[in-house]
């Protein structure tokens, strides 16, 4: 691992940490999505600081951000763009769409039709989106982070399977400390608490970044237990529809990320473990009678992990 690599991601997270009080482990899971050119879903009640997240990792990295606030009547077109036909001049002008950032903020994703929603799923897969029939590639890096209110129903429209699949993962930020909730105030007394963030690292270092994850260390034993992990959540009797092998990649990359976080080139099974609920748990659709039983993905994926021969992994 380079000395270089260590010290960006740890610039990054110090400069979020100069906004967001008391959430080490949600920046870790963002930069972890970072890292893999993967998608955060952030599901937590108003307040706690989601939309804070996002634009401070925007700013920390000098990426091009847009926020899309998602409402029952944005239409797919204000998300991919549209081509509008000028009818003196004969031609057609292709006008960007919210998503052509490199940081996309689909804030309360859950608050738009399924017709909009779709609108992310090309981007979010391919790096690209298609307008009449015209292909338009995305700026790099690219990462979509969506919010939304897990209590709150009225009005709101759940995200499909086929759409969650596509989040690398499911991030709670939680209610902060007492110690962090005083912090918190104390920043806030003046409404100039808050001085503006500078980017501590731009584009190019993130995508090096993400091209040195590929040169981690992932040995055929820690994928062997990754897989075996997907495979239980298939034929676990609480679950309906188990993982696919999206989701193993998805664990893999996490896991990698993880270890390129902590200063490490090779996984280790403690990496898959701590990565295997927030990359998995959105994935999976429990039975109903698991549902009437109070059951959750998480206490099922806690169980499989429990039950999983761990490989002996110890150096790289």
């Amino acid at each position: 691992m380079e000395p270089q690599t260590t010290d960006t991601l740890t610039r990054i997270k110090e400069n979020i940490e100069r906004v967001i009080v008391g959430k080490s482990e949600a920046i870790d899971l963002v930069l972890i999505c970072l890292l893999c050119g993967g998608h955060a879903l952030i599901e937590d009640v108003p307040g706690l600081g989601k939309t804070s997240l996002v634009s401070a990792l925007a700013d920390s990295i000098d990426c091009s951000f847009q926020r899309i606030q998602f409402t029952p009547d944005v239409l797919p077109s204000d998300v991919t763009g549209f081509t509008l036909y000028h009818p003196t001049t004969g031609e057609r002008q292709f006008y960007r769409g919210a998503v052509m950032s490199q940081i996309v903020l689909a804030d309360e994703i859950n608050r738009t039709s399924p017709k909009t929603q779709s609108a992310l799923l090309q981007a979010m897969q391919e790096g690209v989106v298609t307008v009449d029939g015209e292909t338009h590639r995305l700026p790099r890096p690219f990462m979509v982070c969506a919010t939304q209110n897990p209590v709150e129903q009225t009005g709101t429209y759940p995200l499909p399977e086929a759409q969650l699949d596509r989040f690398l993962m499911r991030i709670s930020m939680g209610y902060p400390a007492l110690a962090d909730e005083v912090t918190i105030l104390e920043r806030n007394k003046s409404r100039t608490a808050t001085a503006p963030l500078s980017a501590v690292a731009d584009a190019a270092a993130i995508l090096a970044l993400q091209d040195e994850l590929e040169a981690m260390t992932c040995m055929r034993s820690i994928l062997t237990y990754i897989v075996d992990i997907a495979r239980r959540t298939r034929e676990h009797p609480d679950v309906e529809l188990g993982v696919s092998p999206r989701g193993s990649i998805a664990l893999m990359k996490a896991a990698m990320a993880r270890a390129m976080l902590s200063g490490r080139n090779y996984v280790l099974p403690d990496d898959v473990q701590r990565m295997t609920a927030p990359v998995l748990a959105h994935r999976l659709v429990l039975t109903a009678q698991a549902y009437i039983q109070n059951q959750t993905a998480e206490a099922v994926l806690t169980e499989i992990l429990r039950l999983a021969p761990v490989p002996a992994v110890t150096a790289g």
